[in-house]
């Protein structure tokens, strides 16, 4: 059963296209909800899923705080998750999916479920470990021309099958979707990139599908993780049309010149067609405040001195050994620990910088061999022991990957904890349109509880609205 919670906003809508205002009525939904369907709208869910999935990797669960009990450790998994994502997608029914996030690995039996819902159209990006896929349901779209795979931008084209059955040719208006997962971290200059490339796309390939004015009237919804808000270079592209050397993000400038999106306008912020603080997408345990010194995640951040005290405090519970009046964990200790933080032995970066604090030293061919090569053969040295020191930079390797949910895991786990500071909120979850397309509904969807969690199976929650071409 689908449950819908509808508001409805009269707004004014400038259309650029036609260059005048109209009244237009804009459904605001709240989730759980489902998209309204009419042969001339076209309805786009965007969803960040959150890897791993069913086979790659394995850590989900220290992504959930506090730490799942063991009785509840199945919540994690991906079975449990996937269900979760089916019905979601189940309850919203859009013409079109943009999931970020999926394994190439088991990516056909990971999601078996959106061909049993009606989406027989798929896309799945071609490189990488971590990919955008494009499904739709082929009774209400075709795909106009191949794919188009950027750097981390995935654009599809479609007819609509109502437009695809009129004899006029004018009336069967391409659409283009770009789905992006925008690189993460302080790559301000890449994001950048990406979204210019992106949109470049879009233009040339409504050129190849003969859109007349596309840079005016190309009807293209850009959707996806921007891996940032409203300050970062790739939105504020987007959103004011250029970005130039005076715009800095995370200290340095995005750009050396002055970039332009190829379209004449603006692209619109779907979320913000509707008179309220649009929702955050990301929510999150706080940890960036507690865990980082002057509270910094990117600039070159070093771990708090809160953190330093409790990870001592920790070292010294564990460590049996004692060299020339210096406490060290033995190999047993360490091994103990790592099995308590990661389940088991030989995966996990605190392994493998485990393994090095203790003098484990690469193959003199190293240069040859490639990363995930190298990573394999890492080993906890026999004879070697951990100390403080090692111990420490462990986390403050796992602080400069990002990782602030492993630790606050670990933390929990090995029975130091951080405070519950609530919870972090932002926007990274994106969904624009060009003034070719106008909104005609918005779905918002919320959680009051970090994700992920019981009800959640991603840290992200997703963008979803259906549009109308001008």
């Amino acid at each position: 059963v689908k449950h819908t919670n509808t508001h409805t906003k009269h707004l004014l809508i400038q259309s650029s296209f036609v260059g005048s205002f109209a009244m237009v009525a804009v459904t605001h939904l709240l989730a759980p909800a489902t998209m309204p369907h009419n042969p001339d709208s076209l309805s786009v869910l965007s969803y960040n899923v959150l890897l791993p999935n069913s086979v790659d990797a394995w850590w989900t669960y220290k992504m959930y705080s506090p730490p799942l009990s063991e009785s509840d450790r199945h919540i994690g998994d991906w079975v449990y998750r996937r269900k979760l994502i089916e019905q979601r997608v189940s309850n919203v029914d859009a013409d079109i999916v943009c999931f970020q996030e999926v394994s190439p690995t088991s990516f056909d039996s990971d999601f078996s479920f959106m061909t049993e819902l009606g989406y027989d159209g798929v896309e799945l990006f071609r490189k990488g470990r971590f990919r955008p896929a494009t499904f739709w349901k082929t009774k209400k779209c075709k795909l106009a021309v191949p794919a188009a795979h950027k750097d981390r931008t995935l654009l599809t084209s479609f007819i609509k099958i109502s437009d695809q059955k009129s004899n006029n040719e004018e009336e069967r208006t391409p659409w283009f979707v770009l789905n992006c997962h925008l690189q993460a971290g302080k790559q301000g200059k890449r994001r950048v990139r990406q979204m210019q490339e992106g949109t470049k796309a879009i233009i040339t390939m409504a050129k190849k599908l003969k859109v007349k004015e596309p840079e005016t009237k190309v009807a293209a919804i850009i959707c996806g993780d921007f891996n940032g808000g409203s300050e970062c270079g790739a939105v504020r592209f987007l959103e004011d049309g250029f970005v130039d050397s005076n715009f800095l993000e995370d200290g340095e400038s995005v750009s050396s010149n002055r970039k332009e999106i190829p379209m004449d306008f603006p692209l619109k912020d779907v979320a913000n067609v509707i008179e309220r603080e649009p929702p955050s997408t990301l929510v999150v345990p706080e940890l960036i405040s507690q865990m980082v010194q002057d509270g910094n995640g990117y600039e070159n951040p070093v771990l708090a001195e809160r953190v330093v005290e409790r990870l001592t405090k920790i070292f010294y519970a564990r460590a049996t050994s004692e060299i020339s009046g210096e406490k060290l964990m033995s190999l047993t200790d360490v091994e103990k620990w790592l099995v308590l933080i990661n389940g088991r032995l030989c995966r996990g970066d605190e392994y493998r910088e485990a393994g090095k604090q203790m003098g484990w030293k690469p193959p003199s061919n190293a240069d040859e061999l490639s990363h995930e090569e190298l990573k394999k053969l890492v080993t906890l040295p026999s004879e070697g022991f951990l100390s403080l020191k090692g111990f420490i930079t462990v986390y403050q390797k796992e602080l400069e990957a990002g990782k602030f949910w492993g630790i606050n895991h670990d933390l929990a786990l090995l029975g130091e904890p951080l405070d519950d500071c609530g919870v972090f909120r932002a926007r990274y979850d994106r969904m624009y349109c060009t003034s070719g397309v106008q909104p005609l509904a918005v779905i918002d969807f919320d959680s009051a509880k970090p994700c992920p969690n019981a009800e959640e199976p991603s840290d992200h929650l997703p963008v979803a609205a259906c549009f109308i071409s001008k």
